[in-house]
């Protein structure tokens, strides 16, 4: 199926998605309301395949790539999972690296996470991204059965199986000690969960359009963060003043970036809530930050 980009869909199109990726609609009403929008030879089924996520997409980094390593690891949270399961990447040359911990969305460790953190490797980072699905079975494949799954969980365990992931890359024998979190949607959200409950161990966080703490918590957080929102993304964005106003208060140094006329999800390249342009540029000022906060390989 070719790519379809979100210009060819109506906003309306791509709002009520969200609202189905997010669990504020169910199957059953998202289909019933796409409907509207089924004209012109446009039938709802086709509507729902195109905006499904199409992991051929995502491969930026195969796993084959001569530039990294990869393996699938597993690794202890007594307070959460008790055994968590992950892939980690990083470059086949070199001995130590920086670390950054690669926080899914909302539906469990699927290829388009894998593959952020294939590109972290390439980037000379130890990149480990956790499964949270992992004492359910693991990421089942799609999208639809993961979110499912992950309501499943009980929340407080699986930010403890996090919490467990970054202590676990600070004490790793390939890392420098230095840590950085990345996370996108429900991952973006966890990034300033980490910052909040493990300061001494985040170094830097990168939370991509994540749901913001509680004002009031902010001044528990020590690491510098860049932020990236989208200026579509009304439920992000209306929570994004307060915080900067949190994060200005309590001197913690942060970068906000808005992009403009891109929607929540933007730098999934499996749907066509991806922006290209947008998501480059968001992944360039990502490296740049980490590379200034967490140092380089040894």
């Amino acid at each position: 199926m070719d790519r379809k980009r979100a210009s060819q869909f109506d906003q309306e199109v791509l709002d009520l998605y969200d609202d189905y990726a997010h669990g504020r609609l169910n199957r059953r009403d998202y289909i019933k309301q796409l409907g509207a929008f089924a004209v012109g030879g446009m039938t709802v089924e086709s509507l729902l395949a195109s905006l499904s996520p199409n992991y051929a997409w995502a491969e930026q980094v195969k796993a084959s790539d001569p530039r990294i390593k990869t393996e699938r690891v597993t690794y202890d949270s007594p307070k959460g999972a008790g055994k968590m399961q992950g892939l980690l990447a990083y470059p086949s040359k070199g001995t130590k690296f920086p670390a950054v911990l690669v926080i899914h969305e909302n539906r469990g460790l699927n290829p388009y996470i894998e593959d952020v953190a294939r590109r972290l490797a390439t980037e000379g980072f130890l990149a480990l991204a956790p499964d949270a699905l992992t004492p359910l079975g693991g990421y089942p494949g799609n999208d639809d059965e993961g979110r499912v799954m992950q309501r499943k969980r009980d929340k407080e365990k699986m930010t403890q199986d996090f919490v467990a992931g970054a202590k676990w890359l600070e004490t790793n024998k390939r890392s420098t000690g230095k840590v950085g979190v990345v996370g996108f949607c429900f991952g973006g959200g966890m990034v300033y969960e980490l910052a909040l409950r493990i300061p001494d161990v985040v170094d830097a966080g990168v939370p991509y359009y994540g749901r913001q703490p509680d004002a009031a918590e902010v001044s528990k957080i020590k690491a510098p963060l860049q932020i990236h929102n989208a200026s579509l993304d009304r439920r992000i964005m209306a929570g994004a003043p307060q915080l900067e106003q949190a994060l200005k208060k309590n001197k913690i140094p942060f970068e906000a970036f808005v992009y403009e006329d891109a929607n929540h999800g933007f730098h999934n390249d499996t749907t066509p809530r991806y922006d290209e342009d947008s998501a480059k540029l968001a992944w360039k000022r990502t490296i740049a930050f980490f590379k200034k906060q967490l140092g380089n390989q040894d």
